[in-house]
């Protein structure tokens, strides 16, 4: 019995004292009751819904960013992602209230006041933080002048242009511009200049570093009208350590490897073959690991691709040389086994017989060995001539243009005839060593200096 008269009695305490404490309560919504007095002054016939200074001019809007960090910035997708303290400052005639004070209200009330409608029109992704709470200010001076303060992440697009990657320098920009209000209604400032921006002086990027930043104020156009807009520009420049480090001493020491071949005998095929054959992949498997991290545009020829094209090319030219200078040995080779096979049956002749010579410049002819053998020929020369009784009548033009066309034959071939294949060896010691190096300079002034 005494159970079942305590519970009505605690549920009816209950609920007086909450009509005390919250007299007029609507839950769910805000009530003027739950306010500051003052803030209860200032909401008193608010509208939310229009502007300050409605018909009397536009509202000008200060700002200013602190750039907390700059977390990634992507070459493939070209953009970067920054999270950024965006405030905003402006005067609401509606707001005045007496004293030299301000008031700081909780950052939920946003939804009780006008705010701007600033929005970042290259913003891929972006959203505002909320751990512990949604993190907002608002804070309302005496004089009406509200500062309404949030923090951002976002993904914002960046137009990079990769030709001197890695020795490039990006210009990337942050826009803050008005959704609804065109230039009649709001007007955007900087409150302090390139002062009103904080943080890039002191940010430190992994790969970039901040070069110089600048603001600046224009108007976006659309179809719609022209709104205000705020940029800010800032420079980055990459740090080519990392890539050197990576990528063009690797190169550089493949193409030194390449050379050791030419110190090796032309006879140790194998060693010379497997030198080649390894750089040649080596640097293919470099190439491909230096494209992964790179958009796949055929718009961009770097100048990362062009150095390790460079150490290609001299890879492979150092493994073409062998193959040169291997043929033209052997090529070398078999004419000394043919004079050797000459003289040798030169020797065990009798001397009686006629022996073929091969002559450079007359293959075809052929010196006799021994007087006795001119002579019939001569007699068989003057027997044609008594039985035909008038000599052959020989054609000149015919016999002097076949001659030349075979002189001028020898003559191209002997250009391609190298005497001595060690020579080739010998000066690919010299002239691959100075035409990279000659290369390198005139690479690295134009990419460093151009």
């Amino acid at each position: 019995m005494f159970v079942q008269l305590h519970t009505p009695l605690i549920m009816c305490l209950a609920f007086t004292f909450c009509t005390c404490m919250f007299p007029g309560h609507h839950w769910g919504e805000w009530n003027d009751s739950q306010l500051l007095p003052t803030i209860q002054k200032l909401m008193k016939g608010y509208n939310r819904y229009l502007r300050p200074n409605f018909n009397e001019g536009p509202v000008e809007i200060g700002m200013s960013l602190d750039i907390a960090s700059i977390d990634a910035i992507s070459e493939i997708n070209m953009d970067y992602t920054a999270t950024i303290f965006l405030r905003q400052r402006w005067r609401d005639s509606r707001l005045v209230f007496p004293g030299n004070e301000s008031i700081s209200v909780d950052g939920r009330l946003v939804s009780l006041l006008w705010i701007p409608d600033t929005f970042i029109p290259d913003s891929k992704r972006s959203f505002l933080h909320d751990v512990t709470v949604e993190n907002r200010l608002i804070r309302i001076f005496s004089n009406g002048t509200v500062l309404y303060a949030l923090r951002i992440t976002a993904t914002i697009a960046c137009n990079m242009d990769l030709t001197k990657y890695p020795m490039d320098r990006q210009v990337c920009t942050l826009q803050l511009e008005s959704w609804g209000y065109n230039v009649q209604d709001v007007v955007f400032y900087w409150t302090r200049g390139n002062d009103s921006v904080r943080g890039l002086d002191t940010l430190r990027l992994a790969q970039y570093s901040v070069e110089s930043y600048y603001t600046s104020v224009s108007e976006a156009v659309y179809e719609t009208g022209q709104y205000p807009k705020l940029v800010l520009h800032f420079a980055l420049r990459r740090n080519v350590l990392f890539f050197i480090l990576e990528t063009y001493v690797p190169s550089t020491l493949l193409v030194v490897l390449s050379w050791v071949s030419f110190w090796i005998s032309q006879s140790s095929v194998p060693a010379r073959t497997c030198i080649g054959v390894t750089t040649v992949l080596t640097m293919t498997t470099l190439m491909m690991g230096a494209r992964t991290s790179l958009p796949n545009a055929n718009c961009f020829i770097k100048a990362i691709d062009v150095y390790l094209g460079i150490c290609f090319t001299f890879i492979f030219g150092a493994l073409l040389e062998y193959a040169c200078a291997h043929f033209y040995t052997m090529q070398n080779q078999t004419i000394e086994d043919l004079h050797r096979d000459l003289a040798r049956e030169f020797n065990d002749s009798s001397g009686n017989g006629s022996i073929p010579i091969v002559s450079s410049n007359q293959p075809k002819n052929c010196v006799e060995a021994g007087s006795s053998t001119e002579e019939p020929a001569h007699e068989s020369a003057n027997s044609n001539t008594k039985t035909t009784g008038e000599p052959k009548e020989e054609k000149p033009g015919q016999g002097c243009s076949l001659s030349s066309v075979k002189e001028a034959s020898r003559r191209a071939v002997s250009i391609f005839i190298v005497e001595n294949p060690h020579n080739i060896d010998r000066h690919a010691r010299t002239v691959f060593p100075t035409a990279f190096l000659f290369v390198n300079i005139l690479y690295w002034l134009y990419y460093l200096f151009l």
